[in-house]
Order: structure tokens, then sequence, then C-alpha cells
């Protein structure tokens, strides 16, 4: 039987459902996250890949028609984050999606069409004991070049990342921490520091510590609406009985210390937004956060915490060098993905739209900036 392309017409709980039986589930190809980014002016394009009633492959196409004036006004651009889903490994379904995507590139008069799949290249930091290649991904990516896609220079997301296997017990993830993490975990209890949920009364407080974490730590964030918006969402899922996010608030005697939003999604949890203010940092308030955040995943049953941001590439000077060593500290896997590649339909107009575009999202992001310093570095968010 063959399997055939075709717009997806049910609702978001139907589509949660039926991505959630593909390979590799994603948060960011969730209806819920399509929904946000709508408010935002993107449309949603679901398409399914069927083989008889059996979904094969999904993928949630968002569209952003481009404003240019009169010249450009047919022009749009498409972005599939965290996808498609899809067994990669199977050469004739993936070589069918990437036609049926490059043909739909053409019909949505996409100045280029920009997907960045899970598709995993390699395990741990490479040089180091233990890491190791997947050759089903570089493979992929060859296949990508030679059909003319190009590694984006506007990585949206993080391409490499850490997960923690959750299926391990409590005594199994403590053990596999480095020291001085389960030191400074146990130095939080003692000295006070609580962990709580936090409510929605709460979000003010939250984007607060946010913005004065940006301004800190030297990347640049969106207006607090949008923050909202998201929360908001996957506070309250539609159709869902539980919520696919929740914040917790690190206090020391009844004041916020640190905070951080936790997604799930599939079984996957994952930390989009952290949050700490530099009161009581030698109280080690993040390290009973993450630590208390993993026992609140499992307990929801998820089985993978993804820590959301890994260095591109893994050297002291990288950006992410010292959110790395953190994240490394709490025992989980590099994982080094394929990243985003773009298919390009008017070439010239790619080149002149991606040598604007980080300076123009760096001026809309800077404009709603906590106490903005034009020294400041910019770093992409990473969603």
């Amino acid at each position: 039987m063959s399997v055939s392309m075709q717009p997806f017409r049910g609702d978001g709980q139907e589509w949660d459902r039926l991505i959630q039986r593909l390979p590799a589930p994603h948060l960011l190809q969730s209806w819920e996250w399509a929904s946000v980014k709508e408010q935002y002016g993107w449309e949603k394009r679901p398409m399914l890949w069927m083989e008889g009633d059996t979904p094969r492959a999904a993928a949630m196409l968002l569209r952003k028609p481009l404003r240019w004036g009169g010249f450009a006004a047919r022009l749009s651009l498409v972005y599939l984050p965290k996808g498609p889903l899809l067994d990669w490994e199977d050469v004739s379904l993936r070589q069918q999606v990437l036609d049926d995507l490059q043909r739909l590139a053409h019909r949505f008069g996409a100045l280029f069409l920009k997907i960045d799949p899970d598709v995993i290249l390699g395990y741990g930091v490479p040089g180091r004991e233990g890491a190791r290649e997947e050759a089903t991904g570089w493979a992929i990516a060859g296949e990508l070049e030679r059909r003319g896609w190009r590694f984006s220079p506007e990585q949206v997301q993080f391409r490499n990342t850490v997960w923690v296997d959750l299926r391990l017990e409590e005594a199994q993830l403590l053990a596999q921490m480095k020291q001085k993490t389960r030191y400074n975990i146990r130095l939080a209890e003692r000295k006070g520091v609580y962990v709580r949920l936090a409510t929605p009364a709460d979000w003010p407080l939250l984007y607060e510590m946010y913005a004065e974490t940006a301004e800190r730590d030297g990347f640049i964030i969106r207006e607090r609406e949008y923050y909202y918006r998201v929360w908001e969402r996957f506070s309250h899922p539609e159709g869902e009985a539980a919520p696919r996010a929740e914040a917790l608030i690190a206090e020391v005697e009844g004041e916020a210390v640190a905070g951080l939003f936790l997604f799930s999604f599939a079984g996957r949890a994952y930390y989009l937004y952290g949050m700490s203010r530099a009161l009581h940092r030698e109280k080690m308030p993040t390290y009973l956060l993450q630590w208390e955040a993993m026992r609140r995943a499992r307990a929801q049953g998820c089985t993978m915490y993804d820590l959301w941001g890994a260095p591109d590439e893994f050297q002291e000077g990288d950006r992410l060098w010292g959110v790395f060593r953190f994240k490394e500290g709490l025992g989980g896997l590099v994982v080094r993905t394929l990243g985003a590649w773009d298919y390009t339909i008017w070439p010239f107009g790619y080149r002149l739209f991606t040598s604007w575009l980080p300076r123009w999202r760096a001026w809309q992001r800077r404009r709603y900036s906590y106490g903005a310093s034009e020294t400041r570095k910019e770093v992409r968010e990473g969603v």
C-alpha cells in the first residue's frame, strides 16, 4: 500500500494523540505550540502521510506571509519546528516526505522552508571517552545537501542538548550526577531552600526573574505577553485534564530566588525557561530546583528530561559553556542533532533575508528586554 500526503482535518486533541504514535514526537510539533505561534502571525498547516488508515509521518508546518510591499507580498516563510516526524531510517519514506515538502514549499510561495528534526548525529562530547556517531544521521545530512538544502545560518532551536534518563530510580539519578552537584543539592536543603509549585499569580514574578537573568547572563528575551500566552496555553491544554506546563519556584526564607518552567509532552519533560536572582546564590537554589523538577517529571510518568541546550562547539569559549557545565553535572547524556536546514526557493532573496533577519530579531527582542544594555551579547533563547 502506498503512502500519500494529505492535510490534517481534525482538532488539536486528535493531532496531539496522533503524533504521539510516531517516532520521537516533540513538544514543538504539538497543536498547543502552533496555536501560540498563530497569535504572532504564523498559520497552522498540519500535514499527514498516511498508509491506509495508518499515519506514517506528520509535519506541523508554520507559514508566515512576508510583507515587503507588492514585490514580495506573495512570499512566505515556512518552518517545521523539530519536524517532520517519521522513521528517518526508512529511506523510501523520508525521500517521499522530503519530496512532498519541497513541492509544498513551492505551492506555499515560500522564500525558503526550514526544518530542524531531532535526527541524531551522535552522542557524547566529541573527543571524549564514550562519544559515538550515528551513521544514519550523517547519511541524512549528506542527502539533504545533495538535494540542495543548506545548513541554516539561523539555528532557531539549539541543535545540541542534554538528556537525563528518568527511568532510573532516584538513587541512581543522584549516583550518576557529578559529586559537586550532589553536594550542592544537599547544601541547598541544609541551607533552607524550599521549592514550591507556582500559580498563575506568580507569573509576573517569574518574568521579572527571567528578565533579570537575561540582563545578567547576556541573552535577549521576548515581551512579557509572549510568555504569558505560552504558559497559559500549556497550563490548560484543550481537552486535557493534566497541565503540560508547570512552574517551580525556589525560595529562601519566603523570598523567591529561582524558578523554572517544566513542560511535558509524550513522555518527555523539557526545561525551556529557567530564571534566577543574584540573591542567595551561595545556597545553590538552582541545583535543588532541577532535582525537584526531575522528581516531579518522574512522578508524572516522563521517562526523559530534556535540559534544552548545549554548545554548538564543545569548547570553553562557547557562549553556552558555563550553562553546559551545570547541566553536565546533572548526569545527562549529550545528544547532538542535525540542526536546522533550509530549502531555498529564491536564492538571492534568501541571502538578503538571512543577512537581515538576525539584526531585525535582535532589535525586536531588545525592545522588550529588561534594562537593556547596548553592550549585551545577542544570544538566541532557543524557542
